[in-house]
């Protein structure tokens, strides 16, 4: 048996890899550790029958279920921001947001013409008294 579940570790190792650089296999008393050196994860590994079965480590799968909650969690309140309005945004702007972005666009614009009026009185009347400074 010892033989057979050798032959077997030897025939599963490279079908639990993916990539060959991947995963690290150690022998245990009752089976392997598995280590996936992309993601951290540790498994313990082993036989069923002809299988090689692979498990999360408690503290690993502890941790894969947090983080797996959480997401579900993020994912359930997106798509509740979503459901709940953010789809609008194809929607026009009422009369009222017309209104009030041209009020605000037409003091912005007023403002503006009024300080370039001011300018060129100052410019015209610089002209007039003495050279402007050259600035180059």
């Amino acid at each position: 048996m010892i033989c057979g579940g050798l032959l077997t570790a030897a025939l599963a190792i490279p079908a639990l890899a993916q990539d060959a650089n991947r995963y690290t296999m150690n022998p245990t008393d009752d089976g392997y550790v598995r280590l996936d050196t992309m993601t951290g994860e540790v498994s313990i590994c082993r036989e069923r029958g002809e299988q090689m079965v692979c498990q999360l480590a408690a503290d690993d799968r502890e941790a894969f279920e947090r983080q797996l909650d959480s997401l579900e969690d993020r994912v359930a309140a997106l798509e509740s921001a979503i459901g709940d309005g953010a789809r609008d945004g194809d929607a026009l702007p009422t009369d009222e947001e017309i209104d009030r972005t041209m009020g605000i666009m037409e003091t912005f614009m007023r403002r503006f013409f009024s300080i370039v009026e001011d300018l060129n009185r100052d410019f015209d009347g610089e002209e007039n008294s003495e050279p402007a400074p050259d600035r180059t």
